[in-house]
């Protein structure tokens, strides 16, 4: 069962692809004919043509061979024109697939994610490249073969040996390439991984001196991928030297043993044409293999990008679709929940127990690392509970489809992430644009003074992550954001962190607002005023509730901790 699933994408390509390669190798075989077109014209020319010494049979047969020569360009251009279509084809059955997959990835912390777009696009290359139309020429090599042996079967015999061991070659350099250059593209892979994770922290890196550090460090991964992939071209090289010489070899071969045999009375002597007309068609059967012995390097990356992306789409196969769901109301239910990070055997909350009715404010308290943010990531459903389950209006959320479930869902993570382009398209998560919608959430987070102090207004570009805005401006548009639409279920870690007192002021207020309206809200928080907003608390400590209920009453609870056990309560 899971083996049909997990084939299923790319089976599915490959058999979108089918028509265009089955025309593919049609066009191939009238290709492989059309090359006999200069064997011939060289046939009638030393021929007929002198023999007659006619000059218009020399016009004739010139033009003959100039349209066949035309006619197999254009067979040749379509064929890669088709081979275009069939890239193009791959890459948008595949492209969304791909890209959904990889920001799933992103958030279990696979690797894989980030060569997926890459390896799709390598795959995507090949196909459109002139080597398919190569591997398309091989086996129409037989061709030319038989007609060798159709002037001497000794001769066939000779160019037969010949591909034989042009294709030993290839597959001994097929063997001595691939695990160097898979090793090589792996390294390749972590050296770029390391360049990007290292630039999104350029301020610390500058800041302490680190630079050099770095550089070292991915020098040292650098290295590796150009040792790998040196001693794969050397290998390569090396495979295509030799069959350069075996390519050479035989045709000397054949014009020797068809001087032998010529001499010996086994071809008349008015057959040296022939014997040229051999050595040309030896030639040609085993160039296509010559030729893929050469490039064999694209072909091996081409493969690996495939078989990786290929387990990638394995390891995260796609979504089930569900029935389309009414908008949630707000109903939140959790039930014996426990979150482990993607990637990580730390189990960092446990036992989760409560619900929230549409309108109520819950307040999440508690030290540095018990488990206070997983339980954010848990309640909008980017990651699945280990155990128990996490219910929005009656429906498991990790399992709600968040195209759907998306606009009821309002998150600020403690981590802004703001993306290139402009504040209203950040604050409009990307959408078509709803004015109404976007001048609410303006106004409830209360941004106008950082749009009017911008040249463009909410017009203005903020650069990658929000460059050109301050920590707390960042703060207050990713605010914005996440009131926008006025969802049903707000999430926020640590909402004020960055805010000065106008800004927690107006975030109060905020809350207060949208509680009135239905929004069930939950805040993620180390500072006590905005507890004054509040319902109910969920004190955490070393990943586990320590209390829960009614804000006042667990207040008065931590009152009393604060006399008997200070040193917990501070903690707390």
């Amino acid at each position: 069962m899971i083996d049909s699933i997990d084939h299923s994408d790319l089976k599915k390509a490959r058999l979108q692809l089918s028509p265009y390669f089955r025309a593919c190798f049609v066009i191939s075989g009238f290709l492989a004919i059309l090359y006999l077109a200069p064997i011939g014209y060289m046939r009638d020319v030393f021929g007929p043509v002198i023999n007659s010494r006619s000059l218009s049979n020399l016009a004739w047969v010139t033009v003959l061979l100039i349209f066949l020569l035309v006619i197999t360009a254009f067979l040749d251009w379509i064929r890669q024109i088709l081979c275009l279509k069939a890239a193009v084809k791959f890459s948008d059955q595949l492209i969304v697939r791909v890209f959904d997959a990889t920001f799933s990835a992103d958030i279990l912390k696979l690797r894989e994610s980030r060569s997926a777009l890459s390896d799709l696009r390598v795959v995507r290359n090949f196909i459109a490249s002139p080597m398919m139309g190569v591997i398309f020429d091989t086996p129409f090599g037989l061709l030319f073969l038989i007609l060798v042996f159709f002037i001497h079967p000794t001769m066939g015999y000779l160019s037969l040996l010949g591909a034989l061991l042009a294709l030993t070659i290839g597959i001994w350099t097929e063997r001595r390439v691939r695990p160097l250059m898979t090793k090589a593209i792996e390294n390749a892979n972590n050296s770029n991984a390391f360049i990007t994770s290292s630039s999104r922290n350029t301020q610390s890196i500058f800041a302490m001196g680190m630079l050099k550090n770095l550089h070292n460090r991915w020098i040292a991964i650098q290295q590796q991928y150009l040792t790998q992939q040196a001693a794969a071209s050397l290998e390569q090289a090396v495979g295509s030297a030799t069959s350069k010489v075996v390519m050479a070899a035989q045709g000397s071969s054949l014009l020797g043993v068809g001087a032998l045999l010529t001499l010996l009375g086994h071809l008349p002597p008015t057959a040296s044409a022939y014997l040229i007309i051999a050595k040309l068609l030896g030639a040609m059967a085993v160039r296509p293999t010559m030729q893929l012995i050469t490039g064999w390097k694209q072909v091996v990356v081409a493969r690996e990008s495939y078989i990786r992306l290929e387990s990638f789409l394995e390891r995260l196969p796609p979504r089930v679709k569900t029935m389309p769901m009414p908008p949630p109301l707000g109903h939140l239910i959790v039930s014996g929940a426990a979150a482990r990070p993607p990637g990580t055997k730390l189990t960092t909350a446990h036992d989760l127990n409560f619900q929230l009715p549409p309108g109520q404010v819950l307040a999440i308290v508690g030290p540095s690392g018990s488990g206070k943010s997983s339980i954010a990531r848990l309640l909008i459903g980017v990651w699945r509970p280990l155990v128990g389950s996490i219910r929005l209006d009656g429906v498991e959320i990790s399992s709600w489809n968040k195209q759907e479930l998306g606009p009821y869902i309002g998150y600020l993570p403690q981590d802004i992430e703001l993306f290139e382009g402009t504040i209203a398209e950040n604050i409009s998560r990307f959408s078509e644009l709803d004015d109404t919608k976007l001048q609410r959430a303006i106004k409830l987070s209360g941004i106008e003074d950082i749009i009017d102090s911008l040249e463009d207004g909410i017009n203005s570009d903020i650069g990658e992550g929000g460059a050109i805005l301050s920590g707390g401006q960042r703060q207050r548009v990713a605010i914005a954001r996440a009131f926008y639409g006025e969802p049903k279920l707000i999430v926020m870690d640590e909402p004020n962190s960055n805010l000065d007192n106008k800004g927690e002021e107006t975030l109060l207020n905020s809350i207060a607002t949208l509680k009135q309206k239905g929004s069930t809200i939950i805040l993620i928080t180390h500072k006590k005023n905005i507890l004054s907003v509040s319902d109910v608390m969920l004190v955490m400590n070393d990943g586990r509730p320590y209390l829960y209920g009614a804000r006042d009453r667990v207040l008065q609870e931590l009152a009393k901790i604060a006399e008997t056990k200070p040193n917990l309560q501070q903690d707390l």
